[in-house]
């Protein structure tokens, strides 16, 4: 558990980096989602009476916290938010609503994607469209950190390996539509 935490903060520092020296520019709806849905996961653990076990996810809830902060606070982190993005993030928190109200394991579980793929979907399009305002660092990290989690899987049972995939599918994504250009620059 450790080295995904030592991992994750190193990503995270790159990731702050470059927010404040501007060259990132987070879409705010995204890491709004990112960091709610950890977030409200935490409280959920704490209330069972998780402990110390809770800290990765209290942690991938605060680093999108500490991305807002930081882009709120620096004017040349700023990321102009459309009618979209508001739409998909309008979404996203509907579908994290049904999730925290249903009681079906593969249900819930289902919704949880759906809020996190709907809250990508704006990072996803700003990539796609402006790949200089993102930094890989962090979405590399998450496919690092997924792809160990699969191997130590004991148990291969739907709910407990769809979330690594999906995170590792849309870490992917997100990689693949910063690095894009660079890919299929032509000579």
């Amino acid at each position: 558990m450790g080295s995904f935490v030592i991992q994750s903060l190193i990503a995270y520092f790159f990731y702050f980096k470059n927010i404040f020296y501007g060259s990132t520019k987070p879409n705010l709806v995204s890491w709004f989602i990112w960091m709610l849905a950890p977030l409200l996961g935490f409280f959920f653990d704490i209330k069972a009476g998780a402990g110390l076990s809770a800290l990765p996810v209290f942690l991938a809830g605060f680093g999108p916290l500490v991305v807002i902060i930081i882009s709120i606070l620096n004017k040349n982190a700023y990321w102009k938010l459309t009618a979209f993005d508001f739409i998909c993030g309008i979404f996203a928190l509907i579908s994290l609503v049904l999730y925290i109200f249903t009681h079906n394991l593969e249900i819930s579980i289902i919704f949880v994607i759906l809020s996190d793929g709907l809250a990508a979907i704006p990072t996803i399009v700003k990539s796609w469209k402006f790949p200089e305002t993102e930094t890989a660092a962090v979405y590399l990290a998450g496919i690092f950190a997924q792809t160990l989690a699969l191997l130590i899987i004991k148990n291969w049972v739907f709910s407990i390996y769809v979330l690594n995939v999906y995170f590792i599918v849309i870490n992917i994504i997100i990689i693949f539509c910063i690095y894009r250009k660079k890919i299929f620059k032509t000579v």
